[in-house]
């Protein structure tokens, strides 16, 4: 009885040492160190109506992988947030200390007809802040429905334009490009892509992010002194 009882002991402590030195327990306590990327918008970068894995910093992040970049991708979206709203979440921003931020703000600004001169200075102000703090920014641009009108959807498409080029930031004319107005690609609302739209957004947003991956750092730092 005394040599099972002493048997049972030693199993359970080689178990137990066992444990504590599986790959996935050291990696828990493994600081991440990879450089960040931090996607920061709304409802479209939160991924609102598909679950967290099929939001396009999930799939960003699994596709980086699979090509190579050791880069971890932090989901920064808030549904329902205007340019304002991500204004006040810069310094929270920060706190994620990225290298990169993909920024896609303003299309809740347009559906609520907001003025285009305040969206545009709320997003100047948000690069400049970013900028200041020694990070990238990559700026998506949006558009909306005709039904706005002729005028303010043209300002409003047109005001991606110009903060990207005052503010010399590589730009990506169109976040859902491919997949807006797309029914097979659209939850129910015509609004938010699904899984599958985001594979397509994040395709798309590779075709930007891979060449500043690759020139890093001399690409970031042209993105940080636009001037030189």
């Amino acid at each position: 009885m005394l040599f099972r009882r002493t048997l049972v002991l030693i199993v359970f402590a080689l178990a137990t040492v066992s444990w504590y030195l599986t790959p996935a327990r050291a990696s828990s306590s493994t600081p991440d160190t990879r450089p960040r990327i931090v996607a920061f918008g709304d409802s479209l970068t939160a991924g609102l109506g598909v679950s967290a894995e099929e939001s396009y910093p999930a799939q960003l992040q699994r596709r980086l992988d699979v090509l190579g970049y050791t880069y971890r991708v932090i989901n920064a979206g808030v549904s329902g947030d205007t340019t304002a709203g991500g204004l006040r979440r810069v310094s929270w921003i920060l706190t994620n200390k990225p290298d990169l931020v993909i920024l896609e703000l303003g299309a809740n600004d347009g559906l609520r007809g907001l003025s285009v001169d305040q969206t545009q200075h709320n997003l100047r102000e948000i690069i400049q802040r970013l900028r200041g703090a020694g990070v990238g920014i990559v700026l998506a641009g949006m558009k909306l429905p005709p039904n706005y009108g002729q005028d303010y959807t043209t300002r409003f498409e047109a005001m991606y334009r110009t903060v990207a080029r005052e503010q010399q930031v590589p730009f990506i004319p169109y976040f859902l490009e491919g997949v807006g107005g797309s029914s097979s690609l659209n939850q129910a609302d015509g609004i938010h892509p699904t899984g599958e739209g985001y594979k397509v957004v994040v395709e798309n947003l590779l075709k930007t992010l891979i060449p500043i991956l690759n020139e890093k750092p001399q690409r970031l730092s042209l993105l940080l002194n636009p001037g030189e």
